[in-house]
């Protein structure tokens, strides 16, 4: 049982421009308690067939994107003294990339923002939360963002 005590664990939260990803960040911030490495990846898609400028300015505006996001995680983060924080950017299907950097970096936990999709949706855009939970080996923990209260008043 010591052993589980002094356990470092890594802990991956993908994050990208949206604001489930964000609150899922901000809810394992609150709510882990035994948090002592944090590894932020930001994955952004590109694989569609463009010409070769469109390709550059695509990767231009996709990497300041992943460099706005990482900051704002970094920012939500930067009260943490006793927690390593890491964060990497990667490139390519974010279902993908979360999964690999999932078993590359060794990860304990996974943890990820939902954006609460109907079935249609779900079925054209794909679920990359589903994806990572039927293809990740550790747990996952999918963090869904409240529905505001306003609109049910």
């Amino acid at each position: 049982m010591a052993d589980v005590a002094t356990k470092e664990w890594k802990i991956l939260v993908a994050v990208d421009e949206g604001e489930e990803s964000m609150h899922a960040l901000s809810w394992c911030l609150k709510n882990v308690l035994l948090l002592l490495s944090l590894i932020l990846v930001c994955g952004f898609g590109s694989g569609y067939l463009f010409s070769a400028d469109m390709m550059v300015a695509m990767d231009k505006y996709s990497n300041d994107v992943a460099e706005c996001v990482v900051e704002k995680a970094k920012k939500m983060c930067k009260d943490l003294h006793d927690v390593k924080v890491e964060t990497r950017i990667e490139h390519g299907d974010p279902r993908d990339v979360i999964c690999q950097m999932t078993e590359k970096l060794g990860a304990d936990v996974l943890v990820m923002g939902s954006h609460g999709y109907g079935l249609i949706k779900r079925a054209l855009l794909g679920s990359v939360s589903n994806h990572c939970a039927q293809n990740v080996q550790c747990p996952v923990l999918i963090v869904k963002k409240p529905k505001s209260t306003a609109a049910n008043n």
